[in-house]
């Protein structure tokens, strides 16, 4: 463990960023935490609450001041809304923050983007060098936040690191959670065939790159894919959710093109209405986008090694849920 120092992080309220916050705070660290009002951060004496946003100048400056090490973990993340809202958010806020941070003295600044940014890749599996090719608002302004945190890289006085992480799941999150619910009903279905490669990463795998991070010496400059411990197949994906479960694994597969055709359909009616349609075109790419990477460069100069594979990862999962009463006991 490194000795403790007082570290700064965006984004402790969500599911990654609050697990990397108390990881830090129960390491020893002095952590400060960036929270808008009303929201919620872990219960731990060692985080201190700075309340404010990425735009807010005073509430940045306040943030990192005598920080050693800048995680920025925040984004807006998968919601509907204008383009120059995901902008203002995710590469408005970025720059603002690496400003605060330089000003300040920051030693490294750990910046978290996706794998979205190289959308669905040929080669199974790619690495950092793969083709970008972000496929919505969210992917294209993680991208160009990364392009200025690349440009940073080249000016003295901060270190830079970028994260890309693949597929977050673990206890606390949520966004897997209708899948899971989908299998257990027995109503899950399949939009195409099922066979394109998904990669998922088990929250404490990710923690621990990010912890990696923070004083590597090979880590300044670059950019790392973390993954877990393999990519599968979407249709293996699922049925391991099903085994977990107790399931038989989901058999109905629907053909993409219609899907996508009758997403489309509904986007159109429910729009103007106002209404949130229940079908997305952006969400059915997580059925044809294929995920295939590896987090090799991350071994060979960080040392990461997750550990967490999918069976004990949706295991450890679904027992939250149904602790929590989000799933209902076996």
């Amino acid at each position: 463990m490194t000795a403790p120092r007082t570290v700064a992080i965006t984004g402790a309220t969500g599911f990654t960023g609050q697990a990397l916050a108390l990881r830090l705070a129960r390491d020893g660290h002095r952590v400060r935490a960036l929270a808008r009002p009303g929201s919620e951060l872990p219960d731990h004496a060692g985080i201190v609450r700075i309340e404010g946003d990425l735009l807010d100048t005073d509430a940045l400056a306040r943030l990192v001041e005598g920080a050693d090490t800048v995680f920025h973990i925040a984004a807006m993340f998968r919601k509907e809304g204008p383009y120059e809202e995901f902008l203002s958010v995710n590469f408005e806020g970025t720059k603002a923050l690496v400003a605060a941070s330089r000003a300040a003295g920051v030693r490294r600044f750990v910046d978290c983007s996706t794998i979205g940014v190289h959308g669905s890749v040929a080669d199974s599996p790619s690495d950092e060098t793969a083709p970008f090719s972000p496929r919505d608002h969210y992917q294209e302004t993680k991208l160009m936040s990364e392009a200025f945190c690349r440009e940073e890289m080249a000016r003295s006085g901060l270190e830079i690191v970028i994260i890309r992480p693949c597929a977050i799941y673990g206890p606390g999150d949520t966004r897997m959670l209708k899948m899971f619910k989908m299998v257990r009903r027995g109503t899950f279905f399949f939009a195409g065939d099922g066979s394109p490669n998904f990669h998922p990463v088990y929250i404490d795998d990710l923690v621990e790159a990010f912890v990696l991070a923070m004083d590597n010496e090979q880590a300044p400059g670059e950019t790392f894919i973390i993954g877990g411990p393999r990519y599968l197949p979407l249709r293996d994906y699922v049925g391991a959710a099903a085994r977990v479960l107790g399931r038989k694994p989901p058999l109905l597969y629907i053909p993409y093109r219609a899907m996508f055709h009758l997403a489309r359909l509904v986007e159109a009616i429910c729009k103007p209405l106002g209404i949130e349609p229940p079908l997305h075109r952006r969400r059915l790419s997580f059925f044809k986008h294929n995920r295939a990477f590896t987090s090799a460069k991350a071994q060979r100069l960080m040392g990461y090694r997750p550990r967490i594979d999918i069976d004990e990862g949706f295991r450890r999962t679904v027992a939250w849920y149904r602790e929590t009463g989000l799933l209902p006991p076996k």
